[in-house]
């Protein structure tokens, strides 16, 4: 049976990673606002043994479709430090963009991609298509400028191409045109359906 709000709140504070994460995983699928001030405090406790980086992802994760917006100041700090375990990156870019307010949606992204950090600017990008957040023009040629020197073979572009449904401009389509020839499959079919106006359901870790 799956553990309620309260339950999964209890079972953050287990001794088990396991049982911590698997609580923090229930609390992202219930994306309730009341677990948010429960979350932050687990990752305070959770950052302190980086192998439990799997466990703190999904602390992230939860906290940002929560909405903890107190939050922000302790992410953006973490997505500073150096994590052995990358994949901490992705999760961090996505609930900084998340909780963002939607007229900070624009520097919240730039921060990621200006930071140096692949991972970090790949979950603020899937944060952006996962949510069909709207961009201005200035943002989305920033976006593309990031991505312009890449190699084809850059699993950055993935994210960028899928939320590129809603971007318009002769640059958005030559670059979609570009991801659609390219080499790997699944940026080539994320453009596509861009390139259709199509945004595709996605289901991340």
């Amino acid at each position: 049976m799956a553990l309620t709000l309260d339950e999964a709140v209890a079972q953050l504070g287990h001794r088990l990673s396991p049982k911590r994460r698997s609580a923090a995983s229930r609390l992202r699928r219930l994306a309730d606002p009341a677990a948010g001030p429960a979350l932050l405090e687990a990752l305070q406790r959770e950052i302190r043994d980086a192998r439990t980086w799997e466990t703190q992802y999904q602390i992230v994760m939860a906290l940002g479709v929560s909405g903890h917006r107190p939050a922000l100041g302790l992410l953006r700090d973490l997505a500073q430090h150096p994590f052995k375990a990358t994949m901490a990156y992705v999760a961090l870019g996505d609930a900084i963009v998340r909780l963002s307010a939607p007229e900070e949606t624009a520097d919240a992204l730039r921060w990621c991609l200006d930071a140096g950090t692949p991972m970090l600017a790949d979950g603020a990008l899937r944060s952006v298509a996962m949510q069909r957040l709207p961009l201005d023009a200035a943002t989305i040629d920033h976006v593309l400028d990031v991505l312009a020197p890449l190699d084809p073979h850059d699993g950055l572009r993935f994210w960028a191409a899928a939320a590129a449904a809603g971007w318009t401009g002769p640059r958005v389509q030559g670059f979609l045109q570009e991801c659609a020839a390219g080499p790997r499959a699944d940026v080539a079919d994320a453009a596509t359906s861009s390139l259709q106006g199509k945004y595709q359901t996605y289901s991340p870790l």
